[in-house]
């Protein structure tokens, strides 16, 4: 479902990133700055990638990209930006099985994808992701923090720890896409087992992170 999601998004995907919200402005800004400042001269593996909205800043200062995806509509959006084949390479790629990415990074990405992961799955990625990188590499991670009114109804599910959002695209079709919020609490309890020296920030739409894989 949510391979299907966002193919059919992929086009208009990029419109969240240029909403006239101030606030949100002012945090992608925060976001985009804190980023880069972290995975600067660095070999970065980055998860779900979508159109290579956060792929073109990283490249920016990264010395190679290798950005992932599992929606061949978002990737061809991606390899359209004309990034440097020489920093970046578009892999179409699950993000539960990187077994085909063959070489191992000093930095991890993943933005605004931790919320499409099933609770379940939450520590499996993690360890599976942390495989690949280096002992002592850097990852950043973002994602939205729920706000009423915004991307979406809110969806719960009787016996069922995720949440979902009610998504409409610009065709009319209808979505009930796995979108879960962590508060700084929860955040703290799912990495800390991970990581070292792991920072978390919230903001009234985001929040963001980093640390060291152990």
């Amino acid at each position: 479902m949510i391979e299907q999601y966002y193919n059919r998004r992929a086009k208009e995907y990029e419109e969240i990133y240029h909403r006239k919200d101030p606030i949100r402005q002012k945090e992608l800004a925060e976001i985009a700055t804190m980023m880069k400042d972290v995975l600067s001269n660095r070999c970065v593996l980055e998860i779900a990638c979508g159109t290579g909205f956060w792929t073109a800043v990283t490249a920016e200062v990264a010395e190679k990209v290798v950005a992932i995806d599992i929606s061949d509509e978002m990737l061809a959006i991606a390899k359209a930006k004309g990034l440097s084949n020489k920093r970046v390479k578009f892999c179409n790629a699950d993000a539960y099985s990187l077994d085909s990415i063959k070489k191992t990074f000093d930095a991890g990405l993943a933005n605004f994808w931790l919320s499409h992961v099933p609770k379940s799955q939450l520590n499996d990625f993690l360890r599976g992701f942390n495989k690949k990188l280096i002992s002592g590499a850097v990852v950043f991670m973002a994602d939205n923090i729920h706000v009423p009114g915004i991307g979406g109804e809110l969806i719960r599910e009787s016996g069922c720890e995720d949440t979902f959002k009610l998504r409409e695209l610009s065709d009319g079709s209808k979505y009930k896409v796995l979108k879960n919020y962590y508060d700084a609490s929860q955040l703290l309890e799912i990495f800390e087992p991970f990581s070292l020296g792991l920072k978390v920030r919230m903001g009234d739409r985001s929040w963001w992170l980093n640390y060291l894989v152990v």
